[in-house]
């Protein structure tokens, strides 16, 4: 979580001291409309960098989602940012606006537009865009619009996961159209400063990037095909355990990670973690899809041994550490998949380490069930079987009493966000180093 909060505040803090360094007269204005005119100027330029950083990393860049701790970092980061953008362009837009109201209300005095500049002894440029202004700003203002609702629908979970994946792509069309209206419309003068060269770079890594996104291309180094094998419903935990066969495109994948996977004839690629570990010379893996939403409840219904299967990835890296002598895992839920390709992992490829595994659950399938005892047993692992009812709620407070030397330990945890949270901060509360404890935030929206 620091590296993306460092990426996050730094981008904000340095793309404003960058613009207020060019433009420091903001700070010497005195009239009403000078100071809107700026300020106009000021949250264009920030909405417009953070856009650009958003559409880079919908890209998926390796070695950026490496820096920041996983793919699922990554969507974090993005999330802060949507928002923020959201933020920032209202309020660009309701300074573009103020005039107009402020006159409205009569706390302004209507203002005479002067005759428009002829284009005498201009660069030829600057003539241009200013041929070209209206049009910048119209295109400005319905990019706005559509922006807002679109980033409503991504935000707003109770909208069909569907609709979500069809419409956040128009979003690539949408920065296309606010480049134009972003060069159009910067101060002439700061072309020639550092804002001015920021923005050409910011316009050209977003532009390749949302041109890579409309062709399709995210992730296309890492795709492969195969079928489904093996369809096994798992009613305790209403989930389907999903056997896949690949062609042989599939390299391979550390366990933990997790894949972009898109079944049948469907168009919406969804991540699921990988529930196996990669064995040489066997071409298969294992997810486990919970019924969480309209996607993943036909599945049950429609899902078949022989169906096709696109994949993508390996991506993650909440990922089977070797290093550490004493390791506490914590699943909640569905959470447990990344961890039973640990077990199998460990058992393929024995290690000497100290692991209490915390299984928390309201209960689980019997045959699951029977798999991870097995292989916790062969691994060496300290399975405890939690059970809400039987046992109440598992806190960090019953975790240290149950577990001596606890703050010496690497704890891993997968599962509802929240649970996590509060195991966290009592852990850490308590004297556990906050480096030392890691959560896969797997979620995309």
């Amino acid at each position: 979580m620091k590296n993306i909060t460092r990426i996050y505040f730094g981008t904000l803090l340095g793309l404003s001291a960058l613009w207020l360094a060019v433009n420091p007269d903001i700070f010497a204005v005195q009239d009403f409309v000078g100071f809107r005119n700026l300020m106009v100027q000021y949250s264009g330029f920030l909405a417009f960098g953070m856009m650009s950083l958003i559409l880079f990393l919908s890209i998926r860049p390796v070695w950026l989602t490496r820096r920041l701790g996983g793919l699922d970092k990554a969507y974090r980061l993005h999330k802060w940012l949507g928002i923020t953008v959201l933020v920032v362009a209202t309020m660009h837009w309701a300074w573009r606006m103020a005039p107009k109201w402020a006159v409205a209300l009569e706390l302004l005095e209507p203002r005479r537009r002067g005759p428009r500049p002829d284009g005498a002894g201009m660069h030829w440029a600057q003539s241009l865009f200013l041929e070209y202004r209206g049009l910048a700003e119209s295109i400005g203002e319905w990019a706005f619009y559509s922006a807002v609702a679109l980033i409503l629908v991504a935000l707003i979970k109770c909208i069909p996961y569907r609709w979500f994946a069809k419409t956040h792509t128009v979003l690539a069309v949408i920065y296309l159209a606010l480049v134009f209206h972003s060069i159009v419309l910067l101060d002439f003068t700061n072309w020639a400063t550092p804002v001015g060269w920021a923005l050409a770079v910011m316009v050209l890594v977003g532009s390749v990037s949302a041109i890579l996104v409309l062709l399709g291309q995210i992730g296309a180094g890492r795709r492969s095909t195969g079928e489904v094998v093996e369809v096994d419903y798992l009613p305790e935990m209403q989930s389907l355990q999903i056997s896949i066969k690949s062609d042989g495109g599939w390299k391979g994948h550390r366990a933990g990670q997790f894949a972009f996977v898109r079944f049948g004839n469907s168009n919406e690629p969804h991540p699921f973690t990988i529930a196996s570990a990669w064995q040489d010379g066997v071409s298969g893996l294992t997810i486990i899809a919970k019924k969480l939403g309209d996607y993943t409840n036909t599945l049950y219904e429609t899902l078949k041994p022989g169906d096709p299967v696109a994949l993508e990835g390996p991506y993650g890296t909440f990922t089977l550490q070797r290093d550490q002598s004493h390791q506490i895992w914590i699943s909640g839920g569905i959470g447990l998949t990344p961890f039973v390709a640990w077990l199998e992992d460990l058992v393929a490829n024995p290690m000497r380490r100290e692991i209490d595994f915390y299984q928390v659950a309201p209960h689980c399938d019997g045959k699951l069930m029977a798999r991870i005892k097995d292989l916790s047993a062969r691994a060496g692992v300290r399975l405890h079987e939690w059970r809400d009812a039987r046992d109440g709620f598992l806190t960090g407070e019953r975790l240290r009493g149950d577990i001596a030397h606890w703050q010496k330990a690497g704890v891993w945890f997968c599962g509802p966000s929240g649970f996590g949270q509060a195991i966290k901060d009592d852990l850490v509360a308590a004297g556990l180093p906050s480096r030392a404890f890691h959560q896969e935030l797997f979620d995309f929206r």
